[in-house]
């Protein structure tokens, strides 16, 4: 029996445009909060992150309800971008997991209202123990901002909500704010792709980061100079690249042949021929330091299914590897 898709509800032509009009509504109410608070940036958000990055130990990101889910993702995103980071609960510190905070650590605590009771004891710890204390708050004066060494006050705002309730530009603020803050440490720190991709090993992430030399196989394909072609087609053969480098007597990669190579020179004699005579000089080549990724772009570009890896000196290419186009999909570089 063939499974059926269900069918899509689709809804009148008036519903849907009262649905697109609010959706576009609430997106302009939260694009006037991040305009608010991009305008609002001043000092207090450089001494923020310089709490932030001279830190010994970790940024302690805290947070209740909404706020505490916007500083679960605040937490992730510092320790992912070079900045170690934690998220604690505060109604967990209470019951404990205060001791997960050091003296080295930093602390950053979210609350619109700034007056969450829950961060009363997280509060008091930073305070008993001098531990920084950054506030995310709407309310500069509240028990929150009085306590805190610095406050990263979030400018008022109309929440997207129709009622006003929900935490909606509010909430959007706060985590527009938490990625600041990161992008600006990462700056800060010169986190490149390289670290990132530390951080990132597994999925599309890791692998577009990954780098040639993690890929390539050492026991490589090659011939000097002088070789017969029939002593090269066994090399082709028994490495199954699909190509042969040819290398001078120092070692030094100088062509290559490939399966088009030997079209283009099929004769009766081409297995009594010295290498030299068939391969292509000067043949495309990658550094074991080359992005997996731009390697697959150039194998696509050019229409070759296998790179040497070269370490350069003197303007001369010497092989470290090889890597087949096989290789980069298996990594899942695409």
């Amino acid at each position: 029996m063939s499974a059926t898709k269900p069918k899509l509800a689709v809804p009148p032509a008036d519903q849907a445009a009262r649905d697109l009009a609010a959706a576009r509504r609430a997106i302009g109410v939260e694009r006037a909060g991040l305009a608010a608070l991009e305008a609002a940036l001043d000092a207090h958000f450089a001494r923020a992150l310089e709490l932030f990055a001279v830190a010994e130990g970790r940024v302690i990101v805290s947070g209740m309800g909404k706020s505490g889910h916007v500083a679960r993702k605040i937490a992730a995103t510092l320790a992912s971008t070079g900045t170690p980071a934690q998220f604690v609960h505060p109604a967990e510190a209470s019951h404990g997991d205060l001791g997960m905070i050091t003296a080295k650590d930093a602390v950053l605590a979210l609350s619109n209202s700034g007056e969450t009771a829950e961060l009363s004891d997280l509060v008091g710890y930073t305070r008993r123990f001098s531990i920084p204390l950054v506030a995310m708050t709407a309310k500069a004066g509240s028990a929150l901002g009085t306590a805190a060494d610095v406050v990263l006050l979030l400018p008022p705002a109309e929440e997207a909500c129709p009622v006003g309730l929900a935490p909606t530009t509010s909430t959007t603020m706060q985590l527009a704010l938490g990625d600041a803050i990161a992008v600006a440490l990462m700056e800060r720190r010169g986190f490149t792709a390289e670290h990132f991709g530390k951080f990132h090993p597994r999925g599309s992430l890791g692998a577009r980061l990954a780098k040639v030399g993690e890929l390539m196989h050492d026991d490589m394909p090659l011939a000097t100079r002088g070789t017969r072609m029939d002593e090269v087609l066994i090399a082709m053969t028994a490495k199954r690249f699909g190509c042969v480098g040819v290398v001078d007597a120092e070692g030094f990669l100088e062509g290559i042949v490939t399966d088009g190579d030997l079209r283009r020179h099929m004769s009766g004699n081409i297995l009594h021929l010295p290498v030299e005579a068939v391969m292509t000089a000067g043949p495309r080549v990658v550094t074991p330091d080359t992005l997996a990724a731009e390697a697959l772009r150039l194998m696509n570009a050019h229409q070759i299914t296998a790179l040497f890896a070269c370490k350069v000196s003197g303007g001369k290419r010497k092989p470290a590897g090889i890597v087949h186009i096989h290789d980069l999909l298996r990594a899942g570089i695409a």
